[in-house]
């Protein structure tokens, strides 16, 4: 059976376990997000079929709009749409010119970049979401708004002579100074609260009042150092790396998609896994996993994977809200997985000096471990539910796949470039390029130059988020290191732990969770690195990737834990659950991404900062102690657990997980007895003596 043929199922009491259709990008990716939605496709569509596929591509945009921000852009655009994609197509070919021939001064390149890219916010996005579908094009005060973002911007082009002059150091700025650097900053602030949302806002305005009305800083000094300065502030790193790195990086995402390998990605993780216990959840964890190497948002990632692999999961057997909570927890982990690791690795290069070539090899043991956890999970749910795999006839062929293995090359040459020593732009350049050629191989891919310049103008609107968000973090990380809040926040956090280093670890983690809490993967990275990592690394031997990757984890974990999980809430509204519920059980599935960032703080052995004798043992333990904690969760090892195995489960886990040999030996001593205690259980349930649950059968005793 073809991979684009129908696949027909039910749950597995029916005896007959199902895939589903395979889906593929949209011809020209044209959303704002990383990865257009997911389209079923089928090669023999019946009128009601067609509507019924219609209706579920409409479902999936309104859950998206509800859920992610990024998504709330116009509708009708009317004949404004050619000044939005003029300005879109424009940037874009700036960043491939800059990509090719040098970027321009930190400055400059950051304003332009800023510049056209709020311009186009205040056209494509309205000022509610109400307003999404509004008729009659774009407003005259959105309007006036986009030609001020591009003004107070291109100022700085225009006056960068004067801005970076010794006059201004000695006669000081000119009162237009003060005017365009207050009209920026509140520009750049309002675009951010429109296609971002309005918690990163909070914390930025939060920052700004401390600057001000805490640090006792006027509000011309900091006006003028936070929109005129590259050192911090708006125009900081997190532009920088923005305007030279990631803009290029999400432009290669957008053309990848093109070649629809999302289609690869989900068949492949079929072939893999579908036929095993839970397959279908096992493949939605795979495919997710792969779609989130190439994604930078959990919300879109889960929204447009959901669209296919939720039903599928619902009609092999799984509770609806389980199959949201699997796909928003895997989906989640995608925004670690190298190489783009949401777009945040780049920034993180910055921070900690260390190259970026090496920081996507150090994500990797920690990413496996996330998606390894995930998988366990899954199984154990399903075993302890009755769901089975897939029938060898309902998965995508081997040959199929290989026929579609050149779609992998763009990566891989990415990478190659990478460790080879090449710079992020140069390889992202050569991604790009690789990808384009590839979209010719095929029919179904191949572009056109309508299909071109759509192709352009998609790459910039991919971006528009993310460099709001770098820009509004900017003004947090500026305003942290610049008044010396970080160092207080870090004091008064050792002080209300007393000390203990494992309570400020859990402290710490806490507050990444509440700074992550609706923010995207970007800035939520930035924000966290600013606030909470010195933490660690200032006040403790704690490496500083260690503590970068401790912080990472756990902003990015903030999507899937209640209460404000927009992953998870994402993937209740695909699967038709309860959000709260999703939420919660979503939590319970990456229970191992909450338990890794402690090991590698611990032990950083699994971030490479060690020997291969203090690797191995860390990596058996921990998949040792994550294995028995999400049999515990689930409620089923062997057999069925009780309350009391559930609890040794957990501590003995807790023990294994704890890098110290002698306790995970414990851990591993009490997780033997309960096996040992199922097992005989379970040949007691065979021989009718008691049932898997450990009840004694009546009939059987009466025998007896």
């Amino acid at each position: 059976m073809t991979p684009a043929g129908k696949r027909k199922g039910s749950r597995p009491a029916d005896g007959e376990p199902s895939a589903g259709a395979v889906p593929v990008q949209n011809d020209v990716p044209g959303s704002p997000t990383a990865q257009d939605p997911v389209v079923p496709r089928d090669d023999h569509v019946a009128p009601d079929s067609a509507e019924t596929l219609h209706d579920g591509e409409e479902h999936a945009q309104e859950v998206l709009r509800e859920h992610d921000t990024a998504s709330r852009f116009r509708t009708n655009l009317g004949w404004w749409a050619w000044v939005v994609g003029g300005l879109s197509v424009a940037l874009t070919l700036f960043h491939l010119y800059t990509g090719v021939f040098g970027s321009r001064t930190s400055l400059i390149q950051g304003a332009i970049h800023l510049g056209g890219a709020t311009s186009i916010i205040f056209l494509l996005y309205p000022a509610g979401k109400k307003l999404v579908r509004r008729k009659g094009g774009v407003p005259w005060y959105d309007v006036l708004l986009a030609l001020l973002g591009l003004a107070v911007n291109l100022f700085i082009v225009v006056e960068y002579s004067h801005l970076t002059s010794n006059i201004v150091q000695i006669m000081g700025y000119r009162g237009i100074d003060y005017a365009v650097a207050v009209l920026g900053i509140l520009l750049t602030l309002e675009a951010t609260r429109r296609c971002v949302g309005l918690p990163i806002v909070v914390i930025a305005l939060g920052a700004i009042a401390y600057a001000i009305f805490g640090a006792g800083q006027s509000w011309q000094d900091f006006a003028v150092s936070t929109y005129f300065t590259a050192r911090s502030g708006i125009f900081g790193t997190p532009i920088q790396v923005s305007s030279t790195f990631i803009f290029l990086f999400l432009l290669f995402a957008v053309v990848l998609i093109h070649t629809n390998i999302g289609a690869f990605f989900n068949d492949f993780a079929f072939r893999l896994t579908g036929r095993f216990t839970g397959g279908p959840a096992k493949a939605a964890v795979a495919a997710s996993g792969l779609q989130g190497m190439i994604s930078g948002s959990s919300v879109a990632n889960t929204v447009a994977s959901g669209s296919f692999t939720i039903p599928i999961m619902k009609k092999a057997g799984f509770r609806p809200h389980f199959a949201g909570a699997a796909e928003a927890t895997a989906s989640t982990g995608g925004q670690i997985m190298p190489p783009i690791m949401g777009a945040a690795a780049f920034i993180m290069a910055e921070y900690t000096g260390i190259p970026y070539s090496q920081i996507i090899i150090i994500a990797i043991i920690p990413a496996a471990l996330y998606f390894l956890g995930a998988f366990l999970s899954v199984h154990f749910e399903a075993k302890r539910h009755g769901i089975k795999g897939l029938l060898r006839s309902e998965l995508p062929s081997w040959k199929s796949l290989l026929t579609r293995i050149d779609l992998l090359l763009p990566l891989i040459v990415i990478v190659w470039m990478m460790l080879s020593g090449f710079s992020p732009a140069r390889a992202a350049l050569w991604g790009v390029g690789v990808a384009f050629v590839l979209s010719f191989l095929r029919k179904s891919t191949r572009l056109s130059f309508t299909g071109i310049v759509k192709t352009l103008e998609a790459g910039a609107r991919t971006a528009l988020p993310v460099i709001a968000a770098c820009a509004t973090a900017g003004i947090v990380a500026g305003t942290v290191t610049g008044t010396g809040l970080g160092g207080r926040l870090g004091n008064s956090l050792i002080d209300l732990a007393q000390g203990n280093f494992l309570l400020v670890l859990l402290l710490t983690m806490i507050a990444c969770l509440v700074l992550g809490m609706g923010l995207p993967t970007t800035a939520n990275y930035v924000v966290t690195a600013t606030v909470a990592a010195p933490i660690l690394y200032n006040n403790f031997d704690v490496p500083l990737i260690s503590a970068h990757m401790f912080v990472f984890f756990f902003g990015i974990l903030a999507d899937i834990t209640p209460p404000v999980c927009l992953a998870a809430y994402a993937g209740s509204g695909i699967a038709g659950s309860n959000p709260l519920r999703t939420g919660v059980t979503a939590l319970r599935l990456a229970i191992a991404g909450f338990l890794i960032p402690f090991v590698f703080v611990l032990e950083p052995a699994l971030l490479l900062e060690g020997t291969i004798g203090e690797l191995i043992p860390a990596l058996v333990t921990v998949i040792l102690g994550m294995t028995v904690i999400a049999a515990a969760l689930a409620g089923h090892l062997v057999v069925r657990t009780q309350v009391w195995e559930k609890t040794v489960l957990i501590v003995s886990g807790v023990m294994m997980v704890y890098p110290s040999i002698p306790v995970s030996i414990v851990g591993m001593v009490l997780a033997a007895v309960v096996v040992v205690v199922q097992v005989i259980r379970r040949r007691n349930a065979g021989t009718g003596g008691s049932d898997s649950t450990g009840r004694v059968d009546p009939k059987a005793a009466a025998t007896a």
